[in-house]
């Protein structure tokens, strides 16, 4: 009885992750821990086996297995590119923690991996004047901003000119610019960040902000960039990549690197919820996750290769 307690709830988790099962709350709050219940699911098997019991062993092995080869990819990557003959992109990503980050830590990003976009969440009035002080504005001269005193406020920073696009708003703002890429190139920008799922009342809102992010993959490119709160365990996140896109830190094999919470405790256990969703016509050269000084979410760096040759 004991293995077969043990079993069952992790056969139905992967069944609920297979068959993306996990609309509504409280699932789609659970569904971004798989990783650790795929885990969970191996001492399940180990224990089935010490106890001889055969079938609840054997459904805790399958379970492992299927939740493994949901999540594992991840961490193996696919098609990453070489810069090589192409134009390149550098996108950075960064959640300021409603702006108590170190604006010094943005401006220490910028001068390290010399970011082409810069999109921020949980962007405030206050912290966009300590930017312009730390030097930001020269080294990312052009920028559209929705700040707000909370922590619903986003912005975009770019190296080249940008054209400000309506704004999506929900509980959070999510800024949206077009920037002007050389050789007459255009690419479109959203800083994404959907309220969390924590409870009923917003778990709806999440998925619907989720699902009406522009699609990739035809017309004029998107970069999606931000904090998701989603991962890949969750079907309206993957129902978004799914519309055009690829997502930095999976192609690269590292889309298992956590970056949240950023202080490393354990609980919450660490999450991936930040992303950078290029067009899949786009190709991504590497993928990193860096430390954010006084922030509860580590910042993200993406090299992409624009489609066609270097211009």
């Amino acid at each position: 009885m004991v293995a077969w307690i043990a079993a069952i709830p992790f056969a139905i988790w992967a069944v609920i992750r297979l068959f993306g099962l996990d609309g509504g709350y409280p699932l789609e709050a659970m569904m971004p821990f798989t990783p650790y219940v795929g885990a969970a699911a191996v001492a399940a098997f180990a224990l089935g086996l010490a106890l001889r019991s055969r079938a609840p062993a054997v459904l805790a092995a399958v379970a492992a297995l299927a939740l493994g080869v949901s999540v594992l990819p991840r961490q193996f990557g696919s098609d990453t590119v070489s810069a090589t003959g192409h134009q390149t992109l550098n996108v950075l990503a960064a959640n300021v923690h409603r702006g108590h980050a170190y604006p010094t830590g943005i401006v220490h990003l910028v001068d390290e991996l010399h970011p082409d976009v810069l999109t921020i969440e949980e962007y405030t009035p206050r912290f966009g004047r300590e930017l312009t002080a730390a030097g930001l504005d020269s080294r990312l001269p052009h920028h559209v901003l929705d700040a707000a005193k909370s922590s619903s406020g986003t912005a975009i920073y770019s190296r080249f000119p940008l054209r400000r696009l309506p704004t999506a708003s929900y509980r959070f703002l999510m800024a949206r610019a077009e920037a002007s890429l050389p050789g007459g190139r255009r690419l479109r920008i959203v800083a994404v960040h959907p309220f969390p799922p924590v409870n009923p009342t917003v778990t709806g809102e999440w998925e619907e902000a989720l699902s009406t992010l522009p699609s990739g993959g035809h017309g004029t490119p998107w970069l999606l960039a931000g904090d998701f709160n989603a991962t890949f365990d969750q079907a309206p996140f993957r129902d978004l990549v799914g519309r055009g896109y690829r997502d930095a830190g999976e192609t690269a094999g590292k889309g298992l690197d956590a970056t949240f919470p950023a202080d490393g405790s354990l609980f919450p256990p660490p999450i991936t919820i930040d992303h950078i969703l290029a067009d899949e016509r786009f190709g991504i050269v590497s993928y990193e996750v860096e430390p954010l000084p006084n922030s509860d979410h580590h910042a993200i760096f993406a090299e992409l290769a624009l489609p066609g040759p270097a211009r």
